[in-house]
């Protein structure tokens, strides 16, 4: 497990990036890259939508283009400060602060569940990744952006000391063994020179 699976140590983290976040994520996160993402969903005229690790709204900022029902959650108070000096505490968005690993929603609440730049510092991702099923209704759509697993041999080592990377394999094994049957990736990168992010969407099976 990296040093940031560690939740005490990934919130103490995100008190000090929380200060620079939006401008340092655009190297590996941008809004091309989140449009592109966007575009993979279905929205419906009513859909309620949840962000899970919201952290300072980047995320959040496109769904509401899409829907008018969103919901927020993230760990990090620090993050979710920054959050609320772009939407309200209570305004445009519900902000809720939880763990992704425990939901505080109920079974079958959201049409959409999007997750970004999140579940590489869940210290279970499977168990993220059902309770993510778990609150989206039967039939709706799942997204999750992580960081995919780099090819030089240095560079996997450090990122495994750091936090959870992933290929296609492993995201396969992770989605299946959550209860995902229909599910596909892509591999997104904001520049040449920046790390490549994996996309799953995921359909949560009809019951």
């Amino acid at each position: 497990m990296g040093i940031l699976e560690d939740k005490s140590n990934a919130r103490l983290f995100y008190k000090y990036l929380s200060k620079v976040y939006d401008r340092v994520n655009r190297f590996n996160w941008n809004d091309e890259m989140r449009s592109e993402a966007l575009s993979w969903l279905e929205f419906g005229e009513d859909d309620r939508v949840l962000d899970v690790g919201c952290g300072t709204g980047f995320g959040t900022e496109g769904l509401l283009e899409h829907a008018e029902d969103v919901h927020g959650l993230d760990q990090s108070v620090h993050q979710m400060e920054k959050a609320f000096e772009k939407f309200g505490k209570r305004d445009r968005v519900n902000f809720y602060r939880g763990d992704a690993e425990r939901l505080p929603f109920r079974d079958d609440a959201f049409d959409v569940v999007w997750s970004s730049g999140s579940i590489e510092y869940w210290p279970n991702p499977v168990e993220g990744l059902r309770e993510l099923r778990r609150v989206a209704k039967p039939g709706g759509q799942v997204l999750v952006v992580g960081p995919d697993y780099p090819h030089n041999r240095v560079l996997q080592r450090v990122a495994d000391a750091i936090m959870l990377f992933y290929d296609e394999d492993e995201a396969d094994r992770m989605f299946e063994e959550a209860g995902y049957e229909t599910f596909e990736h892509h591999i997104q990168r904001a520049t040449p020179r920046s790390p490549r992010a994996i996309t799953t969407v995921a359909r949560v099976p009809e019951e």
